[in-house]
């Protein structure tokens, strides 16, 4: 029996997706620096323990009860169970498994040979990587690559359509990308009505299964007010679409810049998918062209959502590739290929499956252990570590990425100015925030008098510490390469 599973695990199609399994495994678990994820774990550890979800801002004095949506409340749990469970390994690898499921799927539904399939997976991993962490949106991401796989395969398996709905669900609670899954839908409804007009498939058929689309679609649409916050989470996500702050605070929301390195593969991926669909004889199906309209409209619009895109037009590339080849290379002369290397496959799989295993195995284990240092050097931990003993007078102005990490090492005790929550502080807020930090406006002491800030916490190169560090009214207590404290003075640290 053992030789039997040994033997599978070596066939050509297994080891490919195993050793791709891996290393996107290694690939997708990285050191925890996205700034959010500090308040992800504070919330989820707050509804654990009230058993109640918040409606109203709790973090900050700047927004204090104000109404706040908090549209991933489920993944906030989520992520505190898994680090209440398994620590900051437990985040890193725990995430790292969800987007390796969701490039695992994308894997299967590409065609042709496993070693094409497993190249664009990897391309497609590579173009959307910039991207990845312990953030909830990954979740939104496993879940767009299960859609498209129960769509694409609804033809064959009808009922694999039903669990659209108790997936919206879920989706619904942990993260307000489940419109993707929604858009998902209609755009592969359109797509059969498009057949039904014009296809070659019997029109009884289609109109079956575009019947039973919508249908599927409607009941996912009357799910959605199932959460806390009810029908309010229809407009949500087009509010946050909308939002110009997002667009003007947060790089990842604003158009792809070609000009930089990392957003090449996405460059040279749709650059790839006009010369396959110009060159290859395979045809698109009307689905095909409008998911890829849509979607590249999409990632050029904003690089958040390339990985939406990348799960769209990896399997489509991969087909035309495939097509593109057949027509040129007779499959006889790959199988005499391949019957010449076959004596030495089983041991040269083995090598290369042990092999990537435990180098996948050490990569891990190196980011793991590496996380105590990337917070020390990518958050204010010494500077947080003097507030917590010395108490000194708030409120406090802080950082933008560092909201989150005080709210996480200091709530209750003390509120932040402004944290990642980019929709709650859209407008005045944010606009604030950049005037103190950048000083862009004169009137920026009427700005600290105004919220009584009594102590600042920033990076040692921001323009207001250079001028508080100028202002008799201040003084600095605390300094290092990561943050400088400065409160107001005549106030005095409480002994610790």
């Amino acid at each position: 029996m053992v030789r039997s599973v040994v033997g599978n695990l070596l066939e050509t199609r297994r080891l490919v997706m195993t050793v791709l399994a891996f290393g996107l495994l290694a690939m997708s678990s990285r050191r925890m620096t996205d700034p959010d994820v500090w308040w992800h774990l504070r919330t989820g550890e707050l509804i654990v323990l009230n058993h109640r979800v918040f409606h109203t801002d709790p973090y900050s004095f700047t927004r204090f009860g104000q109404p706040w949506i908090n549209h991933e409340w489920l993944s906030d749990v989520f992520i505190f169970g898994l680090y209440r469970g398994a620590g900051w390994g437990g985040l890193i690898v725990g995430f790292g498994i969800v987007i390796t499921g969701a490039f695992l799927l994308l894997f299967l539904r590409c065609p042709g040979r496993p070693y094409l399939a497993a190249f664009m997976t990897a391309w497609g991993a590579v173009a959307s990587c910039s991207l990845w962490g312990v953030r909830p949106q990954m979740l939104s991401l496993f879940l767009t690559s299960v859609f498209l796989f129960v769509l694409e395969r609804a033809d064959e398996r009808p009922g694999l359509l039903w669990f659209t709905p108790p997936l919206m669900l879920l989706w619904v609670n942990l993260h307000a990308g489940f419109p993707v899954g929604l858009g998902l839908m209609l755009l592969f409804a359109a797509g059969k009505a498009f057949e039904l007009g014009f296809g070659a498939r019997g029109r009884t058929e289609v109109y079956l299964e575009l019947r039973r689309l919508l249908l599927l679609l409607v009941l996912s649409l009357a799910i959605v007010p199932l959460n806390p916050y009810g029908a309010r989470m229809y407009l949500y996500p087009l509010t946050t679409l909308r939002s110009t702050a997002m667009q003007n605070y947060i790089e990842e929301w604003r158009s792809p810049d070609f000009h930089q390195i990392i957003f090449l593969p996405v460059l040279l991926l749709i650059l790839a998918m006009v010369a396959a669909v110009a060159r290859s004889p395979r045809r698109l199906s009307g689905t095909e062209v409008l998911l890829l309209l849509v979607t590249v409209w999409a990632a050029l619009q904003s690089a958040r959502h390339i990985p939406i895109f990348v799960l769209v037009a990896v399997p489509i590339l991969s087909a035309q590739i495939q097509a593109w080849w057949r027509a040129r290379h007779p499959a006889g002369k790959a199988r005499i290929l391949f019957k010449l290397v076959d004596p030495f496959a089983s041991w040269v799989n083995g090598v290369v499956l042990v092999s990537w295993l435990a180098l996948s195995m050490i990569w891990i284990h190196w980011i793991v252990r590496e996380q105590s240092a990337t917070e020390s050097h990518t958050f204010p931990e010494a500077a947080v570590s003097f507030v917590e003993t010395t108490r000194p007078s708030g409120p406090i102005l802080n950082h933008y990425n560092w909201g989150g990490y005080l709210i996480w090492k200091l709530y209750p005790k003390y509120r932040v100015y402004i944290d990642g929550r980019t929709d709650l502080y859209a407008g005045s807020i944010l606009d604030e925030a950049q005037v103190l930090c950048s000083l862009s406006s004169p009137f920026w002491q009427q700005l600290l008098d105004r919220w009584q800030i009594r102590t600042v916490i920033l990076p040692p190169d921001t323009p207001l510490v250079a001028a508080l560090r100028q202002n008799n009214g201040w003084q600095v207590v605390y300094a290092d390469p990561q943050a400088v404290i400065l409160t107001r003075r005549g106030d005095r640290p409480a002994t610790p």
